[in-house]
């Protein structure tokens, strides 16, 4: 058996989103195919149509995990639904070499009147397996579902919870395929279970070929080993280097500014410093460990109080990571005054993980809490590391024998 799985050429696939023209152009290529003649349009766009995949090409072999990522609308879905045989390409070849199984719907199979155990035997039924095979596994499935007695309740008694891990332990543990596509399955459900799902797939793709499409880097870099970037149905990145796929995909997020507070303090720039030299790039990629300094000008207008100022350093989705209060070098919060301010500032090593990020600027009132300046979205920067880590603050811990 070949070692090589998948293999994608020059694959394309368009789609119309008016339903009455899509009718039409459905019909025209049937009557198209029905002479011997190439389907859609042979390979131009018609009116009201777009490229959901152009031209993508790739190969995977037995060992491999692909991660497919890109923003909504990339193309990530349509490719896999063509890697699985439910719509066919407008252009291009694909060639599959091996069982093919997919996760992408998980549970939808499911008879909601009959049990959970039924349910099994039903599916491994549908995939082939004959009684005696089933009984030999349904045990394992039972006690990776983690759904107890429950087992022999109608499945539309389950939360969805239990329905997905009930389908996830079915599809993976009942079959042993030599091509597995994943569809974001691991988007809901604990974190515990979440590991011993990625656990399991990596048990997979050690005889097996994986195609899995996420929007959760962590997931991506923690079992892929190569990662493919779709942006408007083209490829962008086809790289062995999961972090350079990553980096890629955060280049792609887009940050707004947005101001808030009574405008009493201004906000006018904000710089930072690696070696003593200001990053001048729109969106600087700073190496991982890197120490950096920031530059802060601030105008303070009101005159009745100090202020005090807050950093924080925010991820792509704009949740808080690190919170930098300014403080004087006997590590108490300082305050200042009306005025002009030119502030040097330490950050320290930046100890994050790869990905994209920017600063939010705070500045209060030190007596009301009042918000007289908050700017957020500001200075965006990239950071980059060699592999990407499961938590966003990446710092050794020292080892000490004793």
């Amino acid at each position: 058996m070949t070692d090589t799985l998948i293999k994608v050429e020059n694959v394309s696939k368009k789609f119309c989103p008016s339903l009455k023209k899509s009718l039409w152009y459905g019909m025209q290529d049937l009557g198209s195919e029905l002479i011997g003649h190439r389907h859609g349009g042979n390979g131009k766009l018609r009116s009201g149509e777009f490229w959901a995949v152009k031209e993508v090409s790739f190969e995977l072999r037995r060992g491999e995990c692909l991660g497919l990522i890109g923003h909504n609308g990339a193309g990530k879905t349509t490719l896999l639904r063509m890697l699985n045989g439910l719509i066919r390409p407008d252009t291009g070849r694909i060639e599959m070499n091996g069982q093919v199984g997919a996760l992408i719907a998980l549970g939808a199979g499911f008879n909601p009147i009959l049990t959970g155990r039924e349910n099994i035997y039903i599916n491994g039924a549908v995939l082939g397996l004959g009684r005696q095979e089933i009984e030999q596994k349904i045990s394992a499935i039972i006690e990776f579902a983690e759904i107890g007695e429950f087992i022999d309740a109608p499945v539309q008694t389950y939360s969805s919870g239990m329905n997905v891990r009930l389908g996830f332990a079915v599809a993976a543990i009942l079959l042993k395929p030599d091509i597995l596509f994943l569809d974001e399955v691991l988007a809901v459900g604990d974190i515990g279970f979440t590991i011993k799902c990625l656990n399991l797939v990596r048990e997979i793709t050690r005889n097996a070929a994986v195609v899995f499409v996420s929007h959760n880097m962590q997931y991506i870099s923690s079992f892929c080993t190569r990662v493919m970037v779709l942006e408007h149905g083209k490829l962008l990145l086809n790289s062995l280097n999961p972090a350079e796929g990553i980096d890629r995909y955060f280049c792609m997020v887009e940050h707004s500014i947005q101001i808030s507070g009574t405008g009493e303090a201004k906000v006018k720039s904000l710089d930072l410093l690696v070696g003593g030299s200001i990053l001048t790039d729109m969106e600087p990629t700073i190496m991982q460990g890197t120490p950096v300094r920031a530059r802060l000008s601030i105008d303070l207008y009101r005159a009745i109080s100090n202020a005090t100022i807050y950093l924080y350093i925010m991820d792509e989705a704009m949740s808080p990571i690190i919170c930098m209060p300014v403080c004087n070098a006997d590590g108490e919060l300082s305050h200042f005054q009306t005025g002009e301010l030119r502030i040097n500032l330490l950050l320290g090593p930046l100890e994050l993980a790869t990905g994209k990020y920017s600063f939010v600027v705070s500045i209060h009132d030190a007596m009301t809490k009042e918000s007289l300046a908050r700017v957020q979205g500001f200075k965006i920067f990239r950071v980059f590391a060699e592999r990407t880590y499961w938590g966003k603050i990446v710092r050794p811990a020292m080892l000490e024998l004793y």
